[in-house]
């Protein structure tokens, strides 16, 4: 039988093995008191049960705040559902196997950790339709990471002067431009008429040299209707790539856009920190991108090495380690995007710390157009940077012969912090 095993890491003042059977039933079968109708044969075919309950420690303090001040146990429990009491739905495999478990009494602490599912879901869901491959055969980039930078402003600038800040940058020699996800269509800036005066710069650009910049139009909306309009306007424009707030928007809206989009989804995970910031509740980043790859998110946004938020680089290390790994097959694969403060410091520590790959988008927002030299120079500066990190040069001694480098390290370095 097909089943999705769910890996939580469960703290409690009593017994953890105890705690993962009342998830396993409640999830399931289970109420606070016997029902009729919850027979042997039932529970069998649909019940969840216990594989497993390990790692087990102590801690002095529970971490919800509401729970009593006493020392706690915690430990690491692998829960099996069956595939025939969940289905593929994926709506239903959150509402089951993890939102309801949060409110169960008796915990102080719940975090799911891992979720392996069956290949059930492979057929279920189309997956990302350009991916890694895709965005490279649309950037016409190899050989290196996809350069991409974000408009800034993020919020203010009007479709004319937004216009005029897209045709600076197609001149820097840079692969791909974003909205920043705040900007979607208000009322100083809306999508149509943005989409209007930038499109056109991206075409006399591609005209003039053969390079198609990738632009992400912010199409985010309640309304699923609206935003696959706004879709729309994107395509009909020429355009190859939109920006989607996926929290905001939720499963079904993203799923709604994908099963009618044929450009790349850049998927901007505003919010997730709300899910995944305390270290003892929400999910792991591992269990979490699974929704969205399965839906069809193309490009993902995970932050990157040093960034200006709150994440550790080993909170990225992981990120990027489980958007890599295939869930079925390597054709699920989105493109991580490395980004959040990102210049060409960090360059040499990400290439070293993803595994040495460069099958990844490398997004600098004021790494690029805050360069002294101008945005042209940044997206050197940063190419430089990444040739550095693969040759295994120290960034410093490359600088020697590289001014947009070396420009770069005494503007974003001043101490010296990258010089090892």
């Amino acid at each position: 039988m097909s089943q999705i095993v769910v890996t939580y890491a469960i703290e409690t003042p009593g017994s953890v093995e105890r705690m993962a059977e009342k998830i396993a039933s409640d999830q399931s079968t289970g109420t606070f008191v016997a029902v009729p109708g919850e027979t042997e044969e039932l529970k069998t075919r649909v019940a969840a049960r216990v594989l497993s309950v390990r790692d087990h420690s102590s801690g002095e303090r529970p971490s919800w705040p509401e729970a009593p001040e006493a020392p706690v146990n915690r430990g690491v429990a692998d829960i099996a559902f069956p595939l025939d009491a969940v289905g593929t739905d994926l709506a239903a495999l959150m509402t089951i196997a993890i939102g309801g478990a949060f409110s169960i009494r008796g915990l102080t602490g719940l975090r799911v950790v891992d979720m392996k599912l069956p290949e059930d879901y492979k057929a279920a869901y189309a997956g990302p339709q350009f991916g890694i491959d895709g965005s490279r055969q649309l950037t016409n980039v190899y050989g290196r990471p996809i350069i991409g930078t974000i408009l800034k402003p993020a919020l203010g600038l009007r479709p004319d002067e937004t216009a005029g800040l897209v045709g600076a940058l197609l001149k820097s020699g840079v692969d791909f431009i974003k909205d920043d996800e705040k900007l979607m269509s208000p009322v100083y800036s809306p999508l149509k008429e943005r989409i209007a005066h930038v499109m056109p710069k991206i075409r006399d650009h591609e005209q003039a040299t053969g390079k198609k910049v990738m632009y992400a139009f912010g199409i985010s909306a309640t309304d699923p209707d609206e935003m696959v309009r706004n879709h729309d306007m994107v395509v009909k424009a020429g355009g190859n790539c939109a920006v989607v707030n996926i929290n905001s928007v939720g499963m079904a809206a993203f799923h709604f856009l994908r099963k009618r989009s044929n450009i790349v989804l850049h998927a901007h995970r505003n919010g997730w920190d709300m899910l995944t910031r305390h270290p003892a509740i929400g999910f792991d980043f591992k269990v979490w991108q699974q929704f969205w790859r399965l839906l069809g998110v193309d490009q993902f946004q995970i932050n990157g090495i040093r960034v200006k938020y709150w994440e550790p680089d080993e909170s990225f290390v992981e990120s990027f380690k489980a958007i890599s790994t295939p869930i079925f097959d390597g054709k699920d694969r989105p493109l991580p995007v490395v980004c959040s403060g990102q210049w060409g410091g960090q360059a040499p520590e990400t290439y070293r710390r993803t595994g040495e790959t460069i099958d990844h988008m490398y997004l600098c927002g004021g790494g690029i157009v805050s360069h002294p030299q101008g945005p042209a120079a940044g997206v050197l500066a940063v190419r430089q940077a990444w040739e550095a990190a693969v040759a295994g040069i120290p960034l410093y001694e490359f600088a020697r012969s590289h001014p947009e480098l070396k420009a770069s390290l005494g503007k974003f370095d001043p101490q010296g912090e990258y010089r090892n």
